[in-house]
């Protein structure tokens, strides 16, 4: 497994290290909208139990497996990194209870997995595999790896610099222009997700039936879909993230390929 994770569950949300009055206003913001006691959120550990890194227990099967996937696209990104001439700096991967803080604000399980690219930390409550077997309808050990190497996906697309460079252009564009660019953003981190699969597979780490698990899972979280079942109908210039039909795309590009060149999803070359 990966040395870059960073296990928080069970030890409640911890305030932002000098946040002061601020921490606590948005602590408090946070309580009243979701009823909680703020008391609940306050994180007694000491700064060395909230901000090490290091392995997972050994008795967790889902949090080790998470920690093999996450060493494995270590492995791959490292490996393209250096044909390319430069060093993958390494993100890490934090594991949550229904909330914590992040450096792009309060993160919440029903938010998602999620990347925060102030502090190039991926951020995970395991529960989410629950509802992506359950609720989503995508079960499998490649659907939950499929669910890392998306975010590891935005994590690539922060270290060479595409993320600032959306960040910007969505400050000059309307509503609908950002969506559009979001989406185009959320189809290559899928496409990333594929190039790793291409590569885990390479080194004989998928089993048979695993890519169309990630594929499954690709097109159960599509923008159309999840509107069809939530609203009643599909509003196309709302999507941030794509289509079920176009996650699949992407996702099947990085896979058949492995190439990252493949993965231009803004068609003038982002790597």
């Amino acid at each position: 497994g990966s040395g870059n994770v960073e296990d928080r569950r069970g030890m409640g949300m911890a305030l932002p290290v000098g946040g002061g009055i601020g921490g606590l206003v948005l602590l408090l913001l946070f309580s009243m909208l979701t009823g909680q006691n703020p008391i609940d959120y306050i994180d007694t550990s000491s700064p060395e139990q909230t901000t090490g890194t290091g392995g997972v227990p050994a008795d967790d099967p889902q949090a080790e497996f998470v920690s093999v996937v996450l060493a494995d696209t270590e492995e791959t990104w490292g490996e393209i990194f250096a044909q390319r001439g430069a060093t993958y700096p390494q993100p890490t991967l934090v594991l949550f209870t229904e909330a914590t803080q992040s450096a792009c604000g309060v993160g919440q399980a029903a938010m998602g997995p999620f990347y925060c690219p102030n502090d190039r930390k991926v951020y995970l409550d395991l529960s989410f595999f629950h509802d992506l077997e359950t609720r989503f309808g995508a079960p499998g050990d490649f659907a939950q790896a499929y669910v890392v190497a998306h975010e590891v996906g935005h994590h690539v697309q922060t270290v060479t610099g595409l993320s600032d460079r959306l960040a910007r252009a969505r400050q000059y564009g309307s509503e609908r222009e950002a969506n559009a660019l979001s989406v185009r953003q959320e189809l290559q981190a899928d496409c990333y997700a594929g190039v790793w699969g291409h590569y885990a597979a390479r080194r004989g780490l998928l089993e048979p039936g695993d890519a169309a698990e990630g594929l499954q899972a690709a097109a159960a979280i599509g923008d159309d879909r999840l509107q069809r079942q939530t609203q009643g109908r599909v509003v196309p210039e709302s999507f941030t993230h794509g289509s079920s039909e176009e996650r699949v795309r992407w996702l099947r590009r990085g896979l058949d390929s492995g190439k990252v060149d493949a993965c231009d999803t803004f068609g003038q070359g982002t790597f």
